[in-house]
């Protein structure tokens, strides 16, 4: 499945580059804007893209400003943040979506990060579902018990600081997924459990209020031995999706077939005869493929 190589303009002039993947039938069943994580680039989810593809879905993805083939010469100095990934990238990918789409569904794939940046966007209210992977936003609060301190050593003590030493982050190069512009670093290293932390009490009433323009279903989905995206965290990043219905579901890398599988592995090909086969039934039908792993 060959995908066409796209530009992105976003409303404040950055320009992106993403993928379209137009469906193998006549008539698809809907569109799909696929989200990264944090410091993870676009072609990690070809594979699921093509396969969504093959399967009856237009799909779009992309890299955030800062990251892969959206990445300038340069992170030195750059001050691009989670919140532009939102309300200026997503929005770019999503309206190009809209703009695209043919069968009235225009759908988000979110993984970690980007299962919670859709809020952002002005149009989020135009999304007809979204399949939220690991879906949360770095509090470290949240984190698994038993891994809570290191994580919090690295990501929220060592990032910051070398990134205040460089004007970025060099992940790849220390082997901490890819680099980072430094406000997204920040925005994730100083994280102090509300997404809205920084703004003016007006522009954090204006946050929440576009978050509450989403009214479509999510499904949102997390393992249980993801070390990011453990329940609590899911619930507090959900809860901004007020007018939203979501359904939040617990799965043990068991249920899938293998012994572990955290906060990365869903969007490997090994998955493809299980979880991404079982994802389908949320994007084609809007149904739960795991009700009996539902939790409140």
């Amino acid at each position: 499945m060959d995908p066409r190589r796209i530009e992105l303009t976003a409303a404040d002039g950055v320009r992106l580059i993403g993928h379209w993947w137009p469906a193998a039938e006549a008539s698809p069943s809907a569109t799909v804007v696929i989200n990264p994580a944090t410091g993870v680039h676009a072609r990690y989810y070809h594979r699921y893209a093509a396969y969504l593809a093959a399967n009856g879905f237009c799909v779009l993805t992309y890299d955030y400003r800062g990251i892969g083939l959206s990445r300038p010469e340069t992170l030195k100095g750059s001050t691009f943040t989670w919140r532009q990934w939102g309300e200026q990238d997503f929005d770019a990918a999503l309206r190009h979506a809209l703009h695209k789409d043919e069968t009235g569904r225009v759908l988000v794939v979110g993984h970690s990060i980007g299962g919670f940046l859709p809020g952002y966007s002005p149009a989020v209210g135009r999304v007809s579902a979204m399949l939220s992977v690991g879906g949360q936003y770095g509090y470290w609060g949240d984190y698994l018990p038993a891994r809570r301190l290191p994580l919090f050593l690295k990501w929220h003590v060592a990032m910051p600081a070398i990134t205040l030493a460089l004007g970025h982050f060099p992940g790849k190069r220390l082997g901490w997924l890819e680099d980072l512009p430094k406000g997204v670093a920040y925005g994730w290293g100083l994280q102090q459990g509300r997404a809205e932390q920084g703004l003016s009490q007006e522009a954090a009433e204006a946050m929440c209020d576009r978050f509450a323009t989403a009214t479509g279903p999510i499904l949102s989905v997390t393992m249980s031995d993801d070390e990011f995206a453990t329940p609590k965290a899911i619930s507090r990043a959900m809860r901004y999706y007020r007018r939203s219905p979501v359904t939040k579901v617990l799965l043990a890398p068991q249920d899938l077939g293998f012994a572990k599988v955290g906060h990365f592995d869903l969007f490997h090909a090994r998955h493809q005869d299980g979880f991404w086969r079982q994802s389908l039934a949320f994007l084609r039908e809007g149904e739960n493929p795991w009700g009996d792993r539902v939790y409140p």
